[in-house]
């Protein structure tokens, strides 16, 4: 093997290797630090309820059931006076399973935990928020890509990506 054929393959192999780092970045995603799962956020602040249990909602089929949606304390002022969310702020949706019985519809199974995180350096990509999904009582977070919760909420740009509204 010449110096020239030794040379040319050590470059492929660095722009290989080099490229194969930078895919493998591009594809990670932060994490959400959420340091009390698989502890529910209920000391939190309730924000709402809601059922989801016909198709004549276009969130049926990915959300179906019963919602309850908490933010924590960092959150809670700028939910409550409209303001733009501080680092730190949080929003956990609980999303249970429904059954319905002589008029009633109860919870049945935990079906995910959905949660959002602000802080705008490290989620500058999807306005500031992280998001995360946690399927069932499953401890392991399951979301792919922050940016199909993101695609929903970028609507909601003038409430600071949050979907919630304080109700009195």
């Amino acid at each position: 093997m010449t110096t020239r054929t030794r040379i040319l393959s050590l470059v492929f192999v660095a722009v290989v290797a080099s490229l194969g780092a930078l895919v493998a970045q591009a594809q990670k995603k932060p994490a959400i630090a959420y340091p009390e799962y698989p502890n529910d956020p209920r000391g939190w602040r309730h924000v709402k309820t809601m059922v989801i249990f016909s198709k004549d909602n276009k969130l049926y089929d990915r959300f179906s059931g019963l919602h309850n949606v908490y933010v924590n304390p960092i959150g809670w002022p700028a939910l409550k006076n409209g303001n733009r969310y501080p680092d730190g702020s949080m929003f956990a949706l609980e999303l249970y399973e429904i059954s319905t019985y002589m008029g009633a519809i109860e919870p049945r199974g935990l079906k995910a935990m959905y949660v959002m995180k602000k802080n705008a350096k490290l989620y500058a990509n999807t306005g500031g928020w992280g998001f995360e999904v946690f399927k069932g009582n499953d401890e392991t977070p399951s979301l792919k890509d922050m940016k199909e919760c993101f695609d929903c909420h970028k609507i909601g740009k003038s409430k600071d990506y949050v979907k919630s509204e304080y109700m009195q």
